[in-house]
């Protein structure tokens, strides 16, 4: 599959997953996939925790009551930052950027291989679930759990949504066109 036809298809997955495993091989691509992307200052921020221990991937799967992707996922990426990050330009970090860009890249990776997943954030940072996978996973203190993708074979079949068109969104040289 090609990067535009991963695009095109990448969608934001909450459904059932099939009970098939998801083999390391792939999980370390879509890995390399988020490790390949663009960093702040080449700073490389972003590290990763690939949960596939079946009673680990349980444990997780059972903090959410009402998505399926998180319930049924066959392993889980976690994506880890600095809690209290450094400055490494004019006073700024980009460690949320570098992240992101990470996540996006083993977004396509996860489709393109025929996977689906979900980007999982803001369920992360209510009632200390960061924390309680963080301790699970055994992340330092130093460290905070910033998104987390649930992966596995789709059992349905979800299409992206629909994007508003380019011209409401794009212009040339001057916003609004």
């Amino acid at each position: 599959m090609d990067v535009f036809e991963a695009i095109n298809r990448r969608h934001s997955y909450r459904g059932p997953f099939l009970d098939r495993p998801v083999p390391r091989e792939d999980l370390q691509r879509i890995v390399q996939a988020g490790i390949q992307a663009p960093s702040g200052r080449n700073m490389q921020t972003t590290s990763f925790v690939i949960i596939d221990d079946p009673e680990l991937v349980r444990r997780v799967a059972a903090m959410h009551e009402n998505n399926l992707a998180v319930q049924q996922a066959r392993a889980f990426i976690a994506c880890i930052i600095d809690r209290r990050p450094e400055a490494v330009y004019e006073g700024h970090s980009f460690q949320v950027e570098d992240c992101a860009a990470a996540v996006e890249n083993m977004l396509l990776a996860i489709t393109a291989l025929g996977y689906a997943t979900v980007w999982i954030d803001g369920w992360l940072r209510v009632q200390n679930r960061a924390e309680q996978i963080g301790r699970m996973i055994g992340l330092p203190e130093s460290k905070v759990l910033r998104i987390l993708l649930p992966l596995g074979v789709p059992a349905e079949s979800w299409p992206q949504k629909e994007k508003k068109p380019f011209a409401e969104r794009a212009w040339f040289n001057r916003y609004g066109g």
